[in-house]
């Protein structure tokens, strides 16, 4: 019975153990993030965003079918009173959270996969899962493992495969966001997108309206900030939450004579995963690629999915 392992517990981890449960057993899937809290990154402080046809043309296929699939999700399991369908990602990914533990796939956090084993044939056979939050270790079998990290992938790979080198490219962007309610304004209930351009700063704000009454704002991003050891460790800065806050003043219309500041309900920081292609790895990597020398030579049983 093939056992798959998922590095990365965010919406790709999330949803790759969703859609895997439906082809083998759940409680053969696990799940290993090492966060103390779950979702501190893009599949957290994203907009939300779906569309069908918003995509490179060498994704156009994967982007239709990835619309119709969360069509799906959220008319099965009422996606606009659970997540807003569309609006709030966070919500989504606590939904799909709850669905896979409660299918019985195991999720491991804090923790972490220390090392990888191979049978007598070459074959990946288990790997051993290390918690952070304490001493505890613990072997599991393993036919497949997939690497779902996001920007932390190249990291993970390093540290299990130390010869691999650099098979797949992957450079984090840091992206800060705000939440924010406006004063003595009430949002309908419908779904707003607004992307604009700055041109004389070279910032490209993004806006979405969400219907529990709050604004999501975002479009200050750089690739200088480092990345983080872990998605919880990363700390906004105050220049750039101070950036968003003043492009919020002028893109959010007050009602007349209010006097209040936006109410912050909440700023983050997360890290986007960008390759030097321009598109997602979705891709089984050979052992060659991993500086694993095998009798076969074979393809191994590592995937890479961001």
């Amino acid at each position: 019975m093939a056992t798959t392992v998922i590095v990365g517990s965010g919406i790709i981890g999330l949803s790759t153990a969703y859609y895997l449960a439906r082809q083998q057993p759940a409680s053969s899937i696990h799940l290993v993030d090492p966060s103390t809290r779950l979702f501190a990154s893009a599949s957290g402080y994203a907009g939300g965003f779906v569309a069908r046809d918003w995509f490179d043309p060498r994704l156009a296929a994967l982007g239709a079918l990835s619309y119709e699939e969360h069509g799906k999700l959220a008319g099965e399991h009422g996606g606009a009173e659970r997540w807003g369908y569309t609006r709030d990602p966070l919500k989504l990914c606590g939904f799909l959270l709850e669905h896979v533990k409660a299918a019985g796939v195991h999720v491991h956090h804090p923790a972490t996969v220390l090392s990888i084993h191979r049978d007598v044939r070459d074959e990946l056979a288990s790997v051993t899962i290390g918690y952070t939050d304490s001493s505890a270790e613990t072997e599991t079998p393993a036919t497949r493992l997939l690497l779902c990290a996001g920007a932390w992938t190249p990291q993970i790979m390093s540290s299990l495969f130390p010869l691999a080198g650099s098979p797949v490219r992957i450079d984090p962007l840091a992206g800060h966001s705000l939440v924010v309610r406006t004063p003595g304004f009430k949002l309908g209930d419908e779904s707003h997108s607004v992307f604009c351009t700055l041109r004389d700063e070279g910032l490209a704000p993004e806006l979405f309206a969400r219907a529990n009454g709050v604004i999501y704002l975002s479009g200050v991003n750089t690739s200088n900030t480092p990345l983080s050891a872990l998605a919880t460790d990363a700390q906004p800065d105050e220049v750039s939450l101070a950036k968003l806050k003043d492009i919020g003043r002028r893109l959010i219309a007050l009602p007349p004579g209010e006097k209040q500041e936006l109410e912050v309900v909440r700023a983050g920081l997360c890290f986007r995963p960008v390759t030097e292609r321009g598109v997602p790895y979705v891709t089984r990597l050979k052992d060659e690629q991993l500086g694993i020398k095998t009798r076969g030579g074979g393809e191994g049983g590592v995937r890479v999915q961001t």
